[in-house]
């Protein structure tokens, strides 16, 4: 049963590869009728779309010319807020490929690209409110400690790395959760942490359902 928030709230869950915070977070928007934001999305898109521009992490001196050619707008599916790339809003199948798997965490350490992504990804909440949505629930790395570190709710999500290896496996991703923790966790921008005051949650011994129903009761009080 759905319970609709009174007031607009902003919804920050936290975590590294794998720990749940998309499920989660679908879950938790479609309980509280709130607007559901994948920032991870947002970075793979970006890695696709500098990808399919010909674009390498370490190519310095093209990466601001081709990231100031690219157009980001948000389209709406469901209560999902997708970032469309000059019109397109990219398939889940190309932001999964092994290609972006592999540069996707490289980009992300890039100052220019997490500049490129901040003013949007703000913005978002005006787009919720618009919309007409009880509210906004962001996921990502970043979110409680720098996008929205006043948000009225912020959580972390973590689980041990066998568990996460697993659900990789699951969801038939080859990428390394020990490689991707340590290039999220050691970049210099936005680094990947729990933020100060954030409600942790150890994910792996419960189930999605348990673990959405204890974010839920935290919001309601």
């Amino acid at each position: 049963m759905s319970a609709v928030l009174t007031n607009f709230k902003i919804i920050a869950i936290d975590g590294g590869a794998a720990t749940g915070k998309s499920s989660t977070s679908r879950g938790v928007a479609q309980q509280l009728q709130l607007m559901h934001v994948d920032t991870g999305a947002h970075y793979r898109s970006l890695t696709y779309a500098l990808l399919d521009a010909g674009v390498q992490p370490s190519q310095d001196h093209s990466i601001q010319p081709a990231l100031d050619a690219l157009k980001l707008g948000t389209q709406i599916d469901g209560r999902s807020a997708q970032l469309s790339v000059n019109g397109q809003a990219p398939a889940d199948s190309q932001l999964r490929t092994a290609a972006v798997n592999a540069s996707v965490s490289q980009f992300a350490a890039l100052p220019a690209v997490r500049q490129k992504l901040f003013d949007y990804q703000h913005g978002l909440a005006t787009i919720a409110q618009d919309k007409k949505y009880a509210g906004l629930v962001m996921e990502g790395r970043d979110i409680g400690s720098i996008i929205f570190p006043d948000a009225d709710f912020r959580f972390f999500l973590h689980a041990d790395e066998s568990t996460r290896a697993a659900r990789r496996v699951k969801e038939g991703q080859t990428d390394s959760i020990a490689a991707r923790d340590k290039m999220d966790s050691s970049r210099k921008t936005a680094p990947l942490v729990c933020p100060t005051g954030a409600t942790q949650i150890d994910t792996g011994p419960f189930t999605l359902a348990e673990v959405i129903r204890q974010v839920v009761a935290y919001i309601q009080g």
